[in-house]
């Protein structure tokens, strides 16, 4: 049985609707949350309401889920817990579950904004310039190696928070000084920017498949209208990129355009909130980790969709019983 375990859901009914689509009654799809509450479990096979990922018992609690379920491969839709996945990868791996998550540097190195910013920067990759120390910043200034208006965003933040633009030195010190976030200065990229869905098989590791798609519309968090395209240059470059790290399955890449460049900007290595969009035009990622699940590995596919297609994001809901839940638990105010 092609048995999928996804954690910390959340809002991503679609993304596993998507997921029963392929697996059809070849497997399971497993899912837990902290909350009960969250949309995504109504789609799940088998739902589990879990610790927090920090709380000491949370590994034991999903390696158990494993081995209760016959779980093939794990993966985790929130950033904080790659790092967790990470690294245990060698206890999953013992349990007979494929970990779809990077090697523990390579997880250190995505969630880390400034140590990619270095780790690239030291192996040729194209990526904004960045600083994460002040006074490093105001001596670039003081050489015109970086200019206002500049971007500033927490080193290791998620989902757009904390990131803005700042225009003037006064308000960088300030924004710098709060204390509400660790941040990072960056040159701020006006050439326009894309990103990619792209999948590491986990037997070859290397990127097999890739969907690049621009944006036309972005809410807090991430993109919700978007349109395809196909550039083998781009194409290339994540091929590039992706030597250098120590991947396994899915990953959402960010880009921006510089001088008719592609500079990268991100890598989330799970599945990117506009993946929809992917599976929409047949790059189909869960049909890749039911090969790695069953010792196949998937051949170099990249760019296998058409260009043009839009994806248009709008808001759904579920309806249900209390007591379909995994936890009816509720406090009452």
């Amino acid at each position: 049985m092609n048995n999928l375990l996804f954690c910390s859901v959340g809002r991503r009914g679609r993304l596993l609707r998507n997921v029963k689509e392929t697996i059809g009654k070849t497997g399971l799809l497993v899912g837990t949350d902290l909350q009960s509450t969250a949309p995504a479990l109504h789609y799940c096979d088998r739902r589990y309401v879990v610790p927090r990922i920090t709380d000491p018992a949370y590994i034991d609690t999903i390696l158990d889920i494993c081995r209760e379920n016959d779980i093939k491969a794990v993966t985790t839709l929130i950033d904080p817990e790659i790092e967790i996945l990470a690294a245990n990868s060698e206890r999953f791996l013992q349990a007979g579950v494929i970990p779809l998550c990077p090697a523990p540097q390579s997880a250190i190195y995505c969630f880390d904004k400034y140590e990619l910013f270095k780790y690239l920067s030291a192996n040729g990759i194209r990526t904004p310039l960045t600083f994460h120390d002040w006074d490093e910043f105001k001596a670039a200034l003081a050489q015109g190696r970086i200019s206002f208006p500049i971007f500033m965003k927490p080193v290791c933040g998620s989902g757009s928070v904390g990131a803005h633009k700042v225009h003037t030195l006064e308000q960088a010190e300030a924004d710098w000084f709060s204390g509400e976030h660790d941040y990072i200065i960056q040159e701020l990229m006006t050439g326009g920017d894309c990103d990619a869905d792209v999948y590491v098989d986990t037997i070859s590791h290397k990127a097999v498949a890739a969907f690049s798609k621009r944006k036309i519309e972005t809410r807090i968090g991430g993109a919700s209208k978007t349109i395809s395209f196909k550039d083998p240059k781009l194409f290339s470059f994540i091929e590039q990129i992706c030597s250098l790290f120590e991947f396994n399955g899915p990953l959402d890449m960010d880009f921006f355009i510089k001088d008719g460049e592609y500079y990268l900007s991100e890598i989330n290595p799970r599945f990117g909130g506009a993946y929809l969009h992917a599976y929409g035009a047949g790059v189909d990622f869960i049909r890749l980790i039911v090969n790695n699940i069953n010792g196949i590995e998937n051949p170099v596919n990249m760019g296998d969709y058409d260009s043009d297609l839009l994806m248009l994001m709008y808001d759904d809901v579920v309806i249900c019983r209390a007591d379909e839940l995994v936890d009816t638990n509720f406090t009452t105010i």
